[in-house]
């Protein structure tokens, strides 16, 4: 089993746990290398454990992006922006899977709290985003704003986990980000999708199959 790719996100762990840091100086070879695998433990659950929201609000948003193109661009369907009510399904999916995790996990991590956060933050910053669109206009180009926080979610969480395929597909993202620019509306729908691709779906089912294989 490979440790050495989880070690960063239990060191992240390590550093922000307060009673750890008081006492480390007075532990003994078992006992630091006995925390450092629980440590790794944790992270290696917390990984697993958010691969499955990557997933779920990656293949939505995916579909939402390109079903809304074929419905403007090719079947040129009025109100081609409905398709965006698929959200409701990961909004009902968060509350299901929160509660769910709620009664079976005992032990809070750092990590798992730092994700939390995050995504709690981004949920409000896309519907506040939603909103200022709404009085601004939707035909506007949008899409450049909603991919940037798409690549900062996943930049951010590929940080947290230190996982460098989320990173890299924050990066992407912001690269396709300023390059919905220059293209017309109906386009935009199409690097959104990408930057999906990339940011959220590729790194999901490599985070699970990382996780999988190291627990063989």
């Amino acid at each position: 089993m490979r440790t050495d790719s989880i070690l960063p996100a239990a060191g992240c762990y390590l550093l922000f746990t307060k009673q750890t840091a008081m006492t480390e100086d007075n532990f003994s070879p078992e006992q630091s290398l006995q925390l450092i695998q629980s440590m790794i433990s944790k992270a290696k659950q917390d990984i697993s454990d958010n691969s499955i929201y990557f997933l779920v609000w990656g293949w939505i948003t995916f579909i939402a992006c390109t079903g809304q193109f074929v419905l403007k661009h090719i079947m040129e369907y009025e109100k081609h922006y409905q398709v965006w009510f698929l959200i409701l399904a990961g909004i009902f999916f968060d509350i299901y899977q929160g509660k769910r995790e709620n009664r079976n996990k005992k032990v809070k991590t750092h990590i798992g709290d730092s994700m939390r956060y995050l995504w709690i933050g981004m949920g409000i910053a896309f519907f506040v985003l939603s909103m200022i669109l709404t009085k601004i206009g939707w035909n506007s180009p949008v899409f450049p704003f909603f991919i940037l926080m798409y690549g900062l979610g996943t930049f951010v969480s590929g940080c947290i986990l230190q996982f460098r395929p989320l990173i890299i597909g924050g990066v992407i993202a912001w690269m396709l980000a300023i390059g919905a620019v220059y293209v017309n509306y109906d386009y935009q729908m199409l690097f959104g999708a990408a930057a999906i691709l990339f940011s959220y779906i590729i790194p999901a089912y490599m985070l699970r199959a990382k996780t999988k294989f190291s627990n063989v």
